[in-house]
Formats: C-alpha cells, structure tokens, sequence
C-alpha cells in the first residue's frame, strides 16, 4: 500500500500529554547531562540539591509536544524508516513537570526518488489558556516508498559557514546511552535489537536521533544561554548520519548575536547533524 496522501493537512485529536519531574530527570541523563562534569548540571539531573531549583533542557520540549497521533499515513516497513529533521520553539519555558494539549498533523509527503520525505507538526498548548508552549516539526524519511511522481519539497538554504567555529565543544555518550534515552519513550528496537538494527542495514543498535539532538542541545543551552533555559528559543538540525552509543560528538558552533548556526560531527568528522540552527534571548530579553 502506498503511503496515504489524503491525510495530510488533517489535525489530530487534541491529547494531553503529562510529565512528572522523574521524567524530566530521566530525559536529562539519557541526553548525558552529569557525565563530563555530574556537578555543572545538578539543575537539570536533581531536584533537592541545596540552592538547586530543579530546571528543565529545552529540548525535552520535543518530547512535550509529542501525544497527538493523526491517522495511519499508510503501510511500510518500520524498518526502512528514520529520523531526518527536527526544530522546536519554546514560547515558554517548561516546568519540571506539567500537562500540555497536543494536537499534530502531516505537512507535507516528498518524493525523494529513493524514498518519502514526511513532515509533520505539533502544537503543545497549555490546557487552561490555550496559550502555546511549543511548536514542534520534524521529518521522516521512509526507504523505498519514493519514486511517486511528487513534489521533491523546499529547499532550505543554509549558507556555509567561511570562518572557522566560534565554539567546538565535545561531549562523550555512555555505550548504554541508548538504552538510558529509550526510557524517556522511544522503545525503537533499532536502538537496542541487534536484529533489528541488521535489518535496517546497520552492524548494531545506533543512537537514537533525538538523543544526538539532546546532547547537542545541552552544548548550545550552555554555550549560547549560559546554561538559562529560559532564555533558549529555538533549534533545528538535519540528521545526516547515526552516532553509536559510546561515541562522543564535537558540536561546532558560529555565533552571529542570539543566533547561531551549529554541525555536530563525530570524532572521525563524520557529520551527523547538519544544517544546524538556534536562537537563544539576550539576556536582558523577554523571559531571562
């Protein structure tokens, strides 16, 4: 069956999506906050540290904004699908714990010749106001289910930085990183079943995405924010190729004022987030 173009467009039933503060705790280490330094992150890996409010790393507001499950966009093997593009927004900081209204929706479906490039958006809104909280969009590419006739999609012009980085910040991840990241949500097998990983064309369980994502993250939040999340607004990344667990990454960083343009790279060079941006708050700005 091909993939299913009627659904694009269609909103999903809202769903509210809660988290506790264990939750946002767990997501912190399994993105490897403490495991350079397990004293500069207390705020995000602890909620009783004396001084210490418990915090939130904004990008656990992917994790937020998700719940909102339209309808099937059609039958494919899990296998040939993975992760290509993620951003986020924070119209507001998140709490340690807290219940959102998620609604999404598939944007868009792009034929790439050897394979379907899926977009989707959500929308986390708090429940009382309606007010937003996060706006999230991502992509997937889907192996083999390309070659439709369709629109090839936008492309996004990211100009090549000419100067060498501003900041290179590199970061380990623990070989059982991604069986830490899989209890924030993800149980993918890819990550975690070596048969499974096989099938999908890799010698063993990779990263997850968003994983890669987090630990990118956490480097931007204390490069750029020094370390405020209420001053982080947004970021967006291409995913180019997988990291395993225990590798580390170098996230390479040119600043240009509350914007900035990021590639996170493994120890060998290979890029495996492309096209980075983020935009953080001055910090005399709204929400510091």
């Amino acid at each position: 069956m091909p993939l299913d173009h009627s659904v694009i467009g269609i909103e999903s039933p809202p769903v509210e999506r809660s988290w506790t503060s264990k939750d946002t705790l767990l997501y912190a280490v399994g993105v490897g906050a403490g495991l350079d330094d397990p004293l500069r992150d207390l705020a995000f890996t602890t909620e009783n540290s004396h001084g210490i409010g418990q915090r939130v790393l904004p990008t656990f507001a992917v994790l937020a904004a998700q719940g909102g499950r339209g309808r099937s966009i059609g039958e494919f093997d899990p296998a040939m699908l993975v992760h290509a593009e993620q951003s986020f927004e924070l119209h507001r900081p998140l709490p340690p714990a807290g219940t959102v209204r998620v609604t999404s929706k598939i944007t868009g479906m792009y034929d790439k010749g050897s394979g379907a490039l899926v977009t989707s958006e959500a929308v986390a809104v708090d429940p009382g106001t309606g007010d937003p909280v996060v706006t999230s969009r991502s992509a997937v590419f889907i192996r083999g289910e390309g070659g439709f006739g369709g629109d090839r999609g936008p492309r996004d012009s990211w100009p090549e930085p000419v100067r060498a980085p501003d900041h290179r910040i590199t970061c380990p991840t623990r070989p059982e990183q991604a069986l830490l990241y899989r209890l924030s949500g993800d149980r993918n097998p890819l990550h975690s079943d070596p048969a499974f990983a096989a099938k999908a064309g890799f010698e063993r369980p990779i990263l997850h995405g968003l994983c890669t994502y987090g630990v990118t993250g956490r480097a931007l939040l204390h490069t750029l924010a020094e370390s405020e999340p209420s001053r982080f607004v947004s970021m967006s990344g291409r995913f180019s190729r997988p990291l395993h667990p225990g590798e580390s990454l170098t996230v390479s960083i040119w600043r240009d004022g509350d914007t900035a343009q990021f590639r996170t790279t493994k120890a060998d060079g290979t890029v495996v987030i492309d096209r980075g941006r983020a935009a953080v708050r001055g910090a005399g700005g709204p929400g510091a």
